[in-house]
């Protein structure tokens, strides 16, 4: 039990790591958080830092989530913990200690957790919210529709017995998550005021270090 209790620390320690706000930091010396919606992810960091902040904050929060997967499967090797550590890694994405509870929505993350746990249905997850995303220009509707067809290609597998119940779990309380972070981007969408990708993140005092 006290090795489980670490390694879900040390993988919430992992996801916590604000790489978004590094990234902007870095590239552009800005803080993200007091630019559009105010959250560190890549979406908000590429519309706010530009495509290499992007780059930088999509590749760091992809390998904070395997990087939980494997740090469970190293020292646990059960589908329980690695999903454990995985969804972990997820809350520290998005209440980070670090930055006083504050974070993204927890979607590159989620695809790095399900690349070290099935590469196959994070490559479709993942294939599927860029292709949105490039039809819609919508980053959060992408997301949305991505990270519920994970839910959906696990299913059949799951049921069938060919992959572990703990790994649609994972994604189906992942995607419930990630769903509800992205409630403010729902609303706006219903009233057509969701920003686009490409267009760029203005300052907004009222969300600064929210």
């Amino acid at each position: 039990m006290l090795e489980f209790a670490a390694v879900i620390l040390l993988s919430y320690l992992l996801g916590a790591i604000p790489f978004g706000l590094i990234a902007t930091k870095l590239t552009g010396g800005i803080d993200v958080r007091e630019y559009g919606s105010g959250r560190t992810g890549a979406a908000n960091v590429l519309r706010t830092g530009g495509k290499k902040a992007g780059l930088i904050t999509v590749i760091g929060d992809l390998a904070k989530g395997a990087a939980a997967v494997l740090l469970a499967s190293f020292f646990l090797s059960t589908p329980a913990a690695e999903v454990a550590a995985a969804l972990a890694a997820i809350v520290g994405h998005n209440w980070s200690i670090y930055i006083k509870f504050q974070g993204g929505r927890g979607v590159t993350t989620f695809l790095g957790g399900l690349l070290a746990i099935y590469w196959p249905i994070a490559l479709l997850c993942g294939g599927v919210v860029l292709g949105v995303t490039a039809l819609t220009r919508y980053f959060s509707l992408g997301s949305i529709i991505g990270v519920s067809c994970s839910f959906l290609a696990m299913l059949p597998l799951a049921l069938l017995g060919r992959e572990p119940i703990e790994y649609l779990i994972y994604a189906g309380v992942a995607a419930c998550l990630i769903v509800w972070q992205h409630r403010d981007n729902i609303r706006r969408l219903r009233l057509g005021t969701e920003h686009k990708l490409g267009q760029k993140a203005e300052r907004e005092p009222s969300l600064s270090l929210r």
